[in-house]
């Protein structure tokens, strides 16, 4: 296994990394802290600020830059404006009542918003210009995707399937991200069916590889340094890891997320869509079990995601776990709680002594 060049693949050569290793932009599990141990680790280190206003996303890419020298991504999900009925609205807070009251909160409230102005987000992000941009939930236009370009900015462009990897590709994105059914959190698919798109990241790299020209960086399940090697052997240029390191302390994951990532085993996950209204995978709890026969009754992302934030935010301070959105991927009982940059140097380390087989 030779041939596989842990140092100097097209990726780390375009991006000026030394592994080609990525961490995986989450909302509530990649603060800062973790994303600039990474980059001066070694490895990509990506901010999720899908959940921030367009002013708190420059302040944040402001301190990343204060922090590192190297390069580091900013992630947002592309979403566009949703306005539910009364009635829907009525029908999702109904469903949810059982949970506030065994959390001892009251009647809920309807949000104001539901989510930031993405265009807003958008605009902000072009303004911030960190050296790598990556979208997930849809695709940006190609005038769009060339704005950054011209601002020095890297695009990645996530897919789930080979339409939308070609999709991103006619676009003029830099590279992609290919989503495997084994990756942790929200689904990615913007074209077709989201549980078909559910593809194993081992079939679906080939494919994708086979269909674009530009570099592909895998995502799903990947946990060691033998999962970035397989990904690799696959064709992929670089690995994409998530809850790999959920478990760093720099994730500044509430505690009983922690101990649930510890106890998790191979099996320990599915889909659902009864935390936000958008498949996403987690680890399996009693609020998951008790929403279940309600999966398709719950409004789409992120309305489900605004109604049900309370309840999660809730649990997490009182360290209730079994209303938790406690995302993770199919690989979570492979977790090793490291320092983030003892990770990135065990994960080149393992990669490094399987090309020197």
């Amino acid at each position: 296994m030779s041939d596989i060049d842990t140092s100097a693949t097209g990726f780390t050569a375009a991006l000026g990394i030394r592994y080609p290793i990525v961490q995986g932009p989450m909302n509530g599990g990649s603060p800062i802290e973790l994303v600039t141990a990474v980059s001066n680790a070694g490895g990509l280190g990506s901010f999720a600020a899908a959940l921030l206003s367009p002013a708190a996303i420059i302040e944040a890419v402001k301190k990343i830059r204060s922090l590192t020298s190297q390069p580091f991504n900013v992630n947002l999900f592309i979403l566009q404006p949703i306005q539910p009925s009364a009635a829907e609205l009525d029908a999702a807070q109904a469903l949810l009542l059982p949970f506030r009251t065994s959390l001892g909160l009251g009647p809920a409230t309807n949000p104001r918003k539901f989510s930031e102005n993405f265009q807003d987000q958008l605009a902000a992000l072009l303004e911030a210009a960190p050296p790598f941009v990556s979208f997930t939930f849809g695709i940006l236009d190609a005038t769009t995707v060339a704005q950054f370009q011209r601002k020095g900015c890297k695009v990645i462009g996530t897919a789930t399937n080979v339409a939308e990897a070609r999709a991103w590709e006619q676009a003029g994105a830099d590279f992609i991200c290919v989503q495997g059914g084994e990756a942790g959190g929200h689904r990615a698919t913007f074209i077709g069916d989201i549980e078909q798109s559910c593809i194993g990241l081992m079939t679906l790299i080939p494919q994708v590889v086979a269909a674009v020209k530009i570099p592909v960086i895998a995502a799903g399940g990947i946990m060691d340094g033998r999962g970035i090697a397989a990904a690799m052997l696959l064709g992929a240029q670089a690995a994409q890891l998530g809850t790999a390191f959920l478990a760093s302390p720099e994730s500044g994951i509430a505690p009983a997320w922690r101990e649930q990532l510890a106890s998790a085993t191979d099996d320990s996950t599915r889909m659902t869509r009864s935390f936000s209204g958008r498949y996403a995978r987690g680890i399996v709890n009693p609020y998951m079990e008790q929403m279940r026969s309600h999966e398709n009754a719950v409004p789409a992302y992120p309305i489900q995601n605004a109604l049900s934030a309370e309840i999660r935010q809730t649990a997490a301070k009182l360290g209730r776990s079994e209303f938790m959105s406690l995302w993770a991927g199919q690989g979570v009982a492979m977790s090793r709680p490291l320092p983030a940059a003892q990770l990135v140097a065990t994960l080149a380390a393992e990669l490094q002594a399987i090309g020197n087989r």
